[in-house]
């Protein structure tokens, strides 16, 4: 596995160019529509009406409408084509659409700008599929979760610099107009020549068969993306996500209008905060994970998203008017302060929300399906987002304020996420080791890349404490069933996280045979479905910290089974407060927070010559002075 930071991507070809396109493009698209909001809102273009909320949630709504009309065509084209060659061609359709908007624009024409949106919205439909298609196809799978971050961070940066600068053209009257549309058509060119670098991928399934049946391929994509139990509620998890982040974009310039009584410049310090949130959001993920798919981060932005949407409601529950305000006597009052951290976070949670789905959703959909299923995600996502836009027209003509589209957010947001997380319970699991592990320990992993990609495989390890399966578990990139000693299932939270995580029980030949019997029918049966199962030959926790001789009985798996065995080597677990040093675990003060943990991999050692003796020998190999046998 590389541990190089994943900035490095940012200097290669193989993602340079395609980050740079994608980047523009998200430019373009904020420039045009946060400047079109913008001369709305404060009535710098004739012709608009008065009703500026609406219409912000409106044009919003316009542009989604594509992704569920033709996302289905979409990620047939994407799956059956090169993806870079479809890239230079959408990167086209932009310039000649913005050509049609800076006509619009000087023209004073509303109404198509208005049409424009939504092509503007058919256009991105194309590249959607494209853009997270491409993306397994020009990083490594270890380098995914940052470069989805990058991708994630980068667009927003994008949009920080859209909304800046759609957001300063709106605010100069005179040449408002003309401006945002030289600007626009000059983005668009210079998205087509980036595009231009982008390295040739191979197209996933040319042999595809094209259809245009827009009910029957839009069917066919939702129910290719449902296969996988965990993809397709990382759709949902997705399309919840953009429809609040939708909602929460639409109602920033009516609240800097409206709510602070500011000048435009105060809603983009709002815009900027949020943009700035989710950008940081993105970047940490790669770290909090360790270069991993950490699902535990997406309860973790679940509840940030609804702790700082609530927040938000909180600040204007007094519903006081204020006097008109610029930047400088905005960012004087210290309580505003607080408004702009509660945006800042509520992008933060976002980003953590989101990359790791992202991520998750790439990973697990089949090659030459993935264009398909990101369209399915792109279908949902807009069908999410077009009922939170018409919701929140909604709720504000019923009387709803501004902020309190926030508090409805977080509420159903919780609600959301518990349903979710109810579903697949695998992101608490995820969550609460996460949490144990990063928390309580700092892990370094070691050799990690000598995981085999794909396929069986059977991990040994050395058994310290109670928590040795959730350390392998978080140091291992792929799904491990663990055998564990059925007593720790009665442990409560212990219990929770290794029956989610499919964990099997087993116990001694005397103790219980049937069980034992059971143990082992279960992992025959997980390793011929080609998954990773990790046991602890030692058969019980070690009483002093010394590594006893490995039982014989990964011998009776081999044998029925012939799997890659992979040692792994936990060190410097002993003295932790889940081990039985000093006592019996858990029953003492924790006197090693924070102790740096190492969880060091091995070379897989072919069944043929895998015995407990030569597996013991090799993960004694990987262990330091002092947890040696």
């Amino acid at each position: 596995m590389s541990h190089q930071s994943q900035f490095i991507l940012l200097t290669q070809r193989r993602f340079a160019p395609f980050f740079v396109t994608q980047c523009l493009g998200a430019l373009n698209d904020n420039i045009l529509r946060n400047g079109l909001v913008m001369l709305v809102a404060f009535n710098l273009l004739p012709g608009a009406g008065d009703n500026a909320d609406e219409f912000a949630n409106v044009v919003a709504a316009l542009f989604i409408l594509p992704f569920v009309l033709f996302s289905a065509i979409a990620g047939q084209f994407a799956d059956k084509f090169d993806k870079s060659g479809l890239v230079r061609r959408v990167k086209a359709m932009e310039i000649v659409l913005m050509l049609g908007a800076a006509a619009a624009l000087t023209a004073d024409s509303v109404n198509a700008l208005i049409a424009l949106v939504f092509a503007m919205g058919l256009q991105s439909t194309l590249f959607g599929p494209i853009k997270y298609g491409i993306l397994p196809q020009l990083v490594s799978r270890d380098e995914l979760v940052g470069a989805n971050g990058l991708v994630e961070g980068g667009t927003y940066i994008a949009i920080i610099i859209g909304l800046l600068i759609g957001g300063v053209i709106a605010s100069s009257p005179e040449h408002a107009t003309l401006t945002l549309a030289v600007t626009v058509i000059a983005v668009a060119v210079i998205g087509w020549f980036a595009s231009l670098f982008i390295p040739p991928v191979a197209a996933a399934d040319p042999e595809l068969k094209l259809s245009y049946n827009l009910v029957r391929d839009t069917i066919d994509v939702c129910r290719i993306a449902g296969e996988e139990r965990s993809v397709f509620l990382s759709i949902m998890g997705l399309s919840w996500f953009w429809s609040l982040g939708l909602v929460v974009l639409a109602q920033i310039p009516a609240m800097g209008a409206s709510v602070l009584n500011g000048t435009p410049q105060v809603a983009n310090a709002l815009l900027i905060c949020f943009a700035v949130g989710v950008t940081v959001g993105s970047l940490v993920c790669e770290r909090l994970s360790r270069h991993t798919i950490e699902l535990g981060l997406v309860p973790l932005g679940a509840i940030g998203l609804s702790v700082f949407s609530l927040d938000v409601f909180v600040m204007f529950a007094g519903g006081a008017p204020r006097a008109p305000v610029d930047v400088p006597t905005f960012l004087a009052d210290a309580a505003n302060w607080r408004l702009l951290i509660d945006f800042t976070l509520i992008g933060a949670s976002g980003g953590l929300f989101s990359v790791p789905l992202y991520a998750l959703l790439q990973d697990r959909s089949r090659p030459s399906q993935r264009a398909r299923v990101i369209a399915a995600n792109n279908i949902l996502n807009s069908v999410f987002m077009i009922v939170a836009a018409i919701s929140a027209v909604g709720f504000l003509r019923a009387g709803v304020s501004v902020p309190g589209i926030f508090a409805v957010l977080a509420i159903t947001n919780a609600v959301v996420a518990v349903y979710i997380f109810w579903l697949l319970p695998e992101f608490v699991m995820r969550f609460l080791v996460w949490i144990l592990v990063n928390v309580l320990y700092r892990i370094e992993v070691k050799g990690a890349e000598r995981i085999p990609r794909e396929g069986p495989a059977l991990l040994v390890a050395n058994h310290v404490s109670f928590v040795d399966a959730l350390l392998i578990g978080g140091a291992v990139t792929r799904p491990t069933r663990f055998v564990m000693y059925y007593k720790i299932f009665q442990i409560p939270l212990l219990s929770f996280i290794f029956k989610t995580a499919r964990a099997i029980p087993i116990a001694g030949r005397k103790e219980n045979p049937e069980l034992m019997a059971a143990a082992f029918e279960r992992i025959d049966e997980e390793l011929a479905a080609g998954r990773v199962v990790c046991i602890f030959p030692e058969g019980a926790i070690t009483h002093d910290g010394l590594m006893r001789d490995f039982r014989p009985g990964m011998e009776r798996i081999l044998e029925r089974r012939p799997v890659p065995v992979v040692p792994i080597g936990l060190n410097n677990l002993w003295g932790s407060w889940f081990s039985r040093e000093g006592g019996g675990a858990l029953q003492k003060w924790p006197r090693r927070f924070r102790a740096r943990i190492t969880v060091a991999i091995g070379a897989p050692i072919a069944a043929v010559d895998a015995t407990a003796a030569t597996a013991q020998s090799a993960v004694a190999a990987l262990l330091e002075t002092g947890d040696r046998n």
